[in-house]
Formats: structure tokens, C-alpha cells, sequence
């Protein structure tokens, strides 16, 4: 009887040896395709933690008013911006300027007539004197460049999509990054389980070697650094997941356990070329808002509109002056309306819906660290330097193990 169990063990063990070899496997070469791109991912995520604050202080030109006296109603500069040049449409802009600031409003092309395509931009983005209107700046947001207007910008795009170019309607860099979440996501849960090699020995994948070498010191910096922050590793790439396959992956999956309210961008949109004109002028929208907003009892005026020429949509999100990036919690609530007729088109309302409504408004805050504030972001930017040391980590992992193969392999020979 004993040596039927003791047989029975050994194959157990040896069927538990070959599916861990497996997975470090799995592990070795999912962690040698994501470790650049991580790498990447981290150092960005940790400077545009920081974004607003350092584009302000590269760049006090775009974003400092020099004009002294009252400010000119926001929609009334918009509407002189659009007069001056009929090539563009405003597709954001602040109701409200924070004092000392510049108005920056958002711009793209409108339907060129003789054309039947989209004027040609060479900027999206404009800074507009709050006193006289006159434009203090321009900037393309994303654009492939390393100056200092475009430093920020060009950082921020680089950590969701590698500035992969887009082709035949397709954000191919987005939908990339998107799969490198996934993988990322499923890797995470492969590292977790090879990191416990033995019940017995737990305690060492929490260890660090400080006095036993580089070498040893290296493996635990990888190994038991990714155990202590495992949860929120998986958190990253599961919100990037959430972020950048929102309408292909993750709608679909949350739907399967609970309800989701209906967006209004979810519909095919209109290519960027073929921008929809709006009917409806935007007092008319904020008017329309403003009563909503009453209805619901909401205290935070109407702090901003925006307009998605793609699917002919306004929107209009209400803050305090100077909290239009939602400096803590789920974000701040909007409500959307039909450019053509003005009809209601939904609401993002944070803290509201079903269960997984309100996961869906996590995403963005969890994976920037806004729903926590100042600390979130601080610890998103110790997480995005974390990412990138665990990726330089594992591939010096990889790189001695293969050295130290070829050796025993010229040994042989």
C-alpha cells in the first residue's frame, strides 16, 4: 500500500513540475513581448500622472493670461474663433476660466463643401486670450514631436498607443496596446502562481536578498517585488484593457454580469473626414442642461461643452471652475444631447446605475489614481516606475539564464 502511494506522488509531482515548466515558459516569453512596451508604459504613466502641472510649466505661453480686465464670455470668444476662420468647429470649451489662465478650447475640421471631405487642420487645440479673444497659441495634442509645446501631449499618446498609426479606420496603436493589456492581465495571473513554487517556502516570495549579491538581489526585485504589488499590477492592466477595447472587450464582457445603460457612442461613428455638423447651437444645449441638471438637484454649474463630430453629439460636464479634470472620486457627471435636434442622448452620471455602470466609471480613476486624489497619483506614478523596473528585471533574468545556457552548451560540444 505505501509504495502505491508513494508511486502515485511522484507522478503527481512530476505532472506538477511539468505544468510549472510550462508556465514559467508562458511566463519567459509573454514577459519578453510586453517588457518594452511596459517599460514604456511605466516611465510615461508616472510623468502624465502629472500632465496638466507639467504642460503648464512648459508651456506658461499657451496656458498664462497677460490681458488685464474682465473676461469675455467663453462661448462668445468660441464664437468669434469659429467666425475668423470657417475651416474649423469648437469641439470643447471651458464656461468658465480659472483666473490667470488662457482659454484653451478644442478644434477640428468642419465638412469642407466643395470638397465633400473635412478641411485640412494642422492644429487641435487653440489658447485664447480670456480678455480680447486673440489666439496665444495652437498645438497639435498628440502629434509626434519632442518640443516643448508638444512634449506632454506626445508622452501621453505614446503610453496608450505607441503613436502606431491608424489605417483603414482603425487605431491600430489602441487596439495594440489593448491586446498587450490582455496579455499583461493573463500574464499577471501565470507570474502569481510560479512565484509559490512550494506551500512550504512561501515566505521567500516576499523576501528580498539585500546582502546576497546583484544577481539574487535582481530575482527578488522582480519576483517578490511583483508579489507585493500583484493586485495592483493586475488592477493597470485590466483598467487599460477597460480603456483602449472599452466598446470591443470589455462592454461585452461586464454585460454578461449586469445591465449596462445604453451609450450614445457605442454606434458605428462617422469617419474623421465626414464630420456631422451640429443643427443646434450650443446656449441652446446648455440651456437644455441647465434645466436637467436642475431637475436632478445637482449644486456644480455647467462647467464645460464639448461636441463628438463623429457620432453629432454635445455633451456638457458641470464643475467648479478649475475642477474640470475630476480631482478625486468617479470623475464629474454629464449630460449628452443630439446635435441635430437637441433631444437628451444619455448621461454619465458617477456613483449612479447598475453595478456595472458604476465599474465602468472606475476605470479611468483607478488606473490614473484620480479617484483617490493627490495620494492616487502619487502611487500611480510609484507604480509606473515599478512596471518599468519589473520589466528591466525579467529581462535580465532571461538574459543570464540564456548565457549561462550557451555555456553549458559549448561545455557539451
Amino acid at each position: 500500500m505505501s509504495n502505491v502511494i508513494e508511486q502515485f506522488e511522484k507522478q503527481r509531482a512530476a505532472k506538477l513540475s511539468i505544468g510549472r515548466s510550462f508556465l514559467v515558459l508562458m511566463h519567459r516569453w509573454a514577459g519578453l513581448f510586453l517588457a518594452v512596451f511596459l517599460f514604456i508604459s511605466g516611465l510615461t504613466g508616472a510623468i502624465i500622472s502629472w500632465d496638466h502641472e507639467l504642460d503648464e510649466w512648459l508651456n506658461p505661453q499657451l496656458f498664462e493670461a497677460r490681458g488685464l480686465g474682465k473676461p469675455l464670455p467663453s462661448l462668445l470668444i468660441a464664437e468669434k474663433l469659429e467666425a475668423a476662420d470657417h475651416r474649423l468647429m469648437i469641439t470643447w470649451v471651458p464656461l468658465a476660466v480659472e483666473s490667470g489662465h488662457n482659454l484653451g478650447v478644442g478644434v477640428g475640421p468642419r465638412l469642407d463643401p466643395a470638397s465633400g471631405k473635412a478641411f485640412e487642420l494642422d492644429f487641435n487645440q487653440v489658447a485664447l486670450d480670456p480678455v480680447s479673444g486673440e489666439i496665444r497659441g495652437k498645438r497639435m495634442w498628440g502629434e509626434v514631436s519632442l518640443s516643448r509645446e508638444n512634449l506632454l501631449p506626445f508622452l501621453y499618446k505614446l503610453h496608450y498607443s505607441m503613436h502606431i498609426p491608424d489605417g483603414f479606420g482603425i487605431e491600430f496603436g489602441v487596439l495594440f496596446m489593448g491586446i498587450l493589456a490582455i496579455v499583461w492581465a493573463l500574464d499577471c495571473c501565470i507570474a502569481l502562481w510560479i512565484s509559490f513554487p512550494k506551500a512550504s517556502a512561501w515566505r521567500k516570495s516576499f523576501i528580498f536578498r539585500w546582502r546576497q549579491g546583484r544577481s539574487k538581489l535582481n530575482f527578488d526585485m522582480h519576483r517578490s517585488g511583483g508579489v507585493w504589488v500583484w493586485g495592483f499590477l493586475l488592477l493597470l492592466a485590466v483598467t487599460a484593457t477597460s480603456m483602449n477595447l472599452n466598446q470591443e472587450v470589455m462592454r461585452p464582457l461586464v454585460s454578461l454580469f449586469s445591465t449596462l445603460t445604453p451609450s450614445p457612442f457605442t454606434g458605428t461613428p462617422n469617419p474623421p473626414d465626414q464630420p456631422i455638423e451640429p443643427v443646434v447651437n450650443r446656449h441652446a444645449i446648455i440651456q437644455l442642461a441647465t434645466e436637467e441638471a436642475k431637475r436632478l438637484g445637482w449644486d456644480a454649474p455647467p462647467g464645460g461643452i464639448f461636441y463628438v463630430p463623429e457620432f453629432g453629439i454635445y455633451g456638457v460636464t458641470f464643475f467648479e471652475p478649475g475642477h474640470e479634470h475630476g480631482d478625486i472620486g468617479l470623475g464629474n457627471p454629464s449630460l449628452y444631447f443630439d446635435g441635430r435636434n437637441g433631444s437628451p442622448a444619455g448621461a454619465n452620471i458617477p456613483g449612479t446605475g447598475s453595478a456595472g455602470d458604476i465599474f465602468m466609471q472606475a476605470q479611468f480613476p483607478l488606473h490614473s489614481g484620480r479617484i483617490l486624489g493627490l495620494p492616487g497619483r502619487i502611487f500611480i506614478s510609484v507604480m509606473g516606475l515599478l512596471v518599468a523596473t519589473l520589466s528591466v528585471t525579467g529581462v535580465i533574468i532571461w538574459q543570464k539564464k540564456r548565457w549561462v545556457r550557451k555555456k553549458m552548451l559549448a561545455k557539451i560540444d
